[in-house]
């Protein structure tokens, strides 16, 4: 994401503009405009002009529209499946991957011009490389203005990339900071061993799918980027290996030192319980990969969420969830780490946000961590589970206790407020 303009002032009003460049900036984008906001971004517009004898001509003109948004949505294309090479034409190097995320913005225009006439609906389909100008109706907020320093940040891109695998199938992923990406997905048929011409027609089918692995990999996962940290080769059985070396194999057979030396430096080979997407939660968690990936942001979560899980069964008093447990604790300054889902700060209603958003300031008054997780994330959308909002406690409180605690502050504060009514009749 490039920072093209910015102008905020103390109380947060002001504007910023954003030029999204691949799917994680969309994802930014999405989470940081908000119902009510202004935005500002190039679009096209089917308009119809009347000739002076009265024909009537439709056509296509690009834009700017400035609209106050209505409704702001998010999607990202499905992985193709497939058992073979797709087109060379659209084939997608080692460097990197093109954008394949979609932002869809609708609402009102707010800013009349010769095509569009003031309040007319109209959808802007943000584009890679277009600029996007954001207003916030409320006012910039400690959380936004984050997020914004964060998507800025040079350097960012898929970190990780992983393989997981089962017996004829395989799922190419992609981690970013932000998102998990499946770029890809395969299945082939693999015949079962029964006598001689069986045991002939699974080895070719297995030969089969260890070629369409390999080449798969070659188009959807940047090998040779910097950026890449990590290649993981996933499965529950004896797949991951043998995949691993088939790979080194034909690598040295078509001389492609780039990929051995990815291989060779960057492989990590983990069991996991089942050949599904989910299992990467599983995968970061291991040891090996903690080790290597343990400065990213997508690790951090998986490990703060561990920890929560483990003291959620050792010590419950020290592990809450739950919008109005996680309020009381930081109320007390009990929060050592604060996990917070980014889907809360999306929440159609501004003082749920803004609720959200003075959690997080108090807690990081107080000098605890928070982790703001990513629904795009498999650890994420684990803590959504949980309601979206989970603490690890400093020190043990009892929900009991705290509740009743505060039952009796509610009715003590009534009791004066009925006090002082009846004193001043």
């Amino acid at each position: 994401m490039k920072l093209v303009n910015k102008y905020v002032d103390k109380r947060g009003s002001g504007h910023v503009t954003l030029r999204p460049e691949d799917d994680e900036d969309m994802w930014h984008l999405y989470n940081l405009i908000q119902k009510g906001d202004f935005v500002r971004a190039p679009t096209i517009r089917r308009v119809q002009t009347i000739s002076s004898t009265g024909s009537t001509d439709s056509h296509r003109v690009r834009l700017n529209l400035t609209l106050e948004v209505g409704a702001v949505e998010f999607s990202s294309s499905p992985a193709p499946s497939g058992t073979s090479s797709a087109d060379p034409s659209n084939d997608q190097s080692a460097s990197g991957l093109a954008s394949t995320a979609a932002l869809h913005i609708a609402g009102r225009v707010t800013s009349e011009n010769q095509h569009v006439k003031l309040g007319a609906f109209h959808t802007l389909d943000v584009e890679a490389n277009r600029d996007v100008r954001i207003e916030k109706a409320d006012g910039w907020d400690s959380v936004a203005l984050s997020r914004v320093e964060e998507a800025i940040l040079p350097g960012k891109g898929a970190e990780v990339g992983a393989i997981v695998c089962g017996e004829g199938t395989a799922a190419f992923c992609l981690l970013s900071q932000h998102m998990t990406l499946v770029a890809h997905r395969i299945s082939v048929h693999i015949p079962r061993k029964s006598g001689a011409s069986g045991a002939s027609q699974h080895e070719k089918a297995l030969t089969k799918f260890y070629t369409t692995i390999y080449d798969a990999f070659l188009r959807h996962i940047p090998y040779s980027n910097p950026s890449l940290r990590a290649i993981i080769i996933a499965s529950p059985g004896w797949v991951r290996d043998t995949v691993h070396d088939y790979m080194l194999s034909e690598a040295t057979k078509r001389g492609d030192k780039t990929l051995y030396r990815a291989l060779k430096d960057k492989a990590f080979r983990v069991h996991v319980n089942s050949a599904h997407v989910h299992s990467l939660v599983e995968v970061l968690k291991s040891p090996e990969v903690t080790t290597q990936l343990k400065e990213t942001k997508f690790a951090r979560e998986g490990v703060a969420l561990d920890r929560f899980y483990k003291m959620l069964a050792s010590d419950e008093m020290r592990a809450w969830y739950g919008p109005d447990h996680v309020a009381f604790a930081a109320d007390r300054g009990a929060i050592g780490t604060l996990l917070i889902s980014d889907e809360l700060f999306r929440a159609s209603e501004p003082a749920v946000r803004k609720k959200y958003v003075a959690i997080v300031e108090a807690v990081q008054q107080k000098g605890a961590e928070v982790v703001i997780f990513s629904s795009m994330h498999e650890s994420g959308q684990q803590l959504n589970q949980l309601t979206g909002i989970a603490a690890l406690l400093t020190f043990p409180l009892d929900v009991e206790v705290v509740e009743a605690e505060e039952r009796e502050a509610e009715e003590e504060r009534k009791q004066q407020e009925a006090q002082t009514d009846q004193a001043s009749s």
